[in-house]
């Protein structure tokens, strides 16, 4: 296990001089999601050429086996919301144990005592309004979306296709009842694949409410749409997005340079919401992630880990709101995207 001491600058020089060349293969549903982090990390470190392939991490998991066992590896580093991979590819051998700099800051939950991976960013979902059409009238815990006043007017990320979506309903189901579910699959909710659908049909103005997604858990100034940390103790989830450089990473200086560049405290810092590291202070009005104990904050790696009871879970909540239905947000992107920033065959291997 490697303990990094070099700083970016040095990291920096090294990546360069291997190449500069970075594959990242990041969870999540649209590319755009992912363009101001390319724009940062580009900026920071000119020379660098960062190719970023979005996909679902679902996706993304099953084209790393593939191509683990088709020796043919295109990511240098990955990071997903699939947090029961990487104790399996840990175990497997194919993660380069590594320790960034700041690694002992990271919450303990949040890293991996080996250095096999560490989370970079705090995600969490929860329901989210906009604030002049909800009005005075605006749910404050989840329990209150199957008021009639909101049928028609609700938009949420598919249950069934996505397992952070499909945790925040499981706790919901656990706290509300399933009486409670059949009310909310009586609401006419508009489902759609991507956890970044609710919000843009609030931000369209089409609906008024969305469910199972994340956003500002501090709203801006003039923010239009209002992200929830529920009231009353009520469920939402919060967790981290592990990462990992792939042992047979092609350019494992650059992948280095990335895990460095996300934990350290300038890049911390200017999160909108949580950071991983226990001595960054959160956003004025929030407590760290993990001291929300409706968070859930150790209950969804457990979840994760245990496929059998996602599967449950999952054809449960089909039962009540159907099939998914649609292609994938990011598109079908095949079993080696990204391959042609890899400056050879061989160099993937």
């Amino acid at each position: 296990m490697t303990r990094e001491t070099r700083t970016l600058d040095e990291l920096y020089r090294a990546a360069l001089a291997e190449g500069g060349k970075l594959i990242v293969y990041a969870g999540g549903d649209i590319a755009s999601q992912q363009a101001a982090n390319v724009q940062a990390f580009t900026q920071q470190f000119p020379g660098v050429e960062l190719t970023m392939v979005v996909d679902y991490s679902k996706f993304h998991d099953a084209r790393i086996d593939n191509q683990i066992a088709t020796d043919s590896l295109v990511p240098d580093v990955g990071h997903f919301q699939t947090l029961q991979d990487f104790p399996r590819w840990k175990k497997a051998g194919h993660l380069l144990p590594y320790k960034p700099a700041g690694f002992s800051k990271v919450h303990p939950a949040l890293r991996d005592r080996d250095g096999a991976w560490v989370a970079v960013r705090l995600s969490a979902f929860s329901f989210m309004y906009d604030i002049a059409a909800a009005g005075a009238g605006a749910p404050r815990t989840p329990e209150q979306l199957v008021d009639p006043r909101w049928k028609g007017r609700i938009a949420s990320s598919c249950p069934n296709d996505d397992d952070a979506s499909l945790f925040l309903y499981k706790l919901y189901a656990e706290t509300y009842g399933w009486d409670w579910v059949a009310r909310l699959a009586a609401q006419d909710i508009r489902f759609a694949r991507g956890t970044h659908t609710p919000a843009l049909a609030i931000n369209s103005k089409e609906k008024v409410i969305g469910v199972g997604g994340s956003g500002a858990a501090v709203a801006p100034a003039g923010a239009t749409l209002r992200w929830a940390i529920p009231e009353d103790d009520a469920p939402f989830m919060a967790w981290g997005q592990r990462a990992a450089i792939f042992r047979r990473a092609a350019h494992p200086e650059a992948a280095k340079l990335y895990l460095n560049w996300w934990l350290s405290t300038a890049r911390q810092q200017s999160a909108t919401g949580w950071s991983v590291r226990t001595d960054i202070t959160p956003p004025t009005g929030l407590k760290p992630a993990w001291e929300y104990p409706n968070a859930h904050f150790a209950d969804f790696p457990r979840f994760m880990a245990d496929r059998a009871e996602v599967e449950s879970w999952k054809q449960t909540f089909t039962l009540y709101f159907g099939e998914v239905k649609g292609d994938p947000s990011p598109g079908w992107l095949g079993l080696h995207p990204g391959r042609s920033a890899v400056t050879s065959v061989g160099s993937a291997r």
